[in-house]
């Protein structure tokens, strides 16, 4: 089942464990889950206030702040 999910962080999470740091991902993007890759690079310049979906080239597209049948819960 496809999900969307909205991530708004655009770098990874450090997690040191004795003296090894490994990254996990926060933007979604990896495609070594949940390693990050550096995918994150390509959120690197968005707006805060768009809303947007990758493909699976990490290439950016922008869409409509709504979605239909999907209820937006208030902040």
């Amino acid at each position: 089942m496809a999900r969307i999910v909205k991530r708004d962080r655009s770098s990874p999470y450090p997690v040191t464990v004795g003296a090894e740091t490994k990254y996990i991902c926060g933007c979604g993007l990896s495609k070594n889950q949940p390693f990050c890759d550096g995918a994150h690079k390509a959120t690197k310049d968005e707006s805060p206030a768009e809303l947007y979906w990758y493909d699976a080239a990490h290439v950016r597209h922008e869409m409509d702040d709504t979605l239909p049948a999907i209820p937006v819960p208030a902040e």
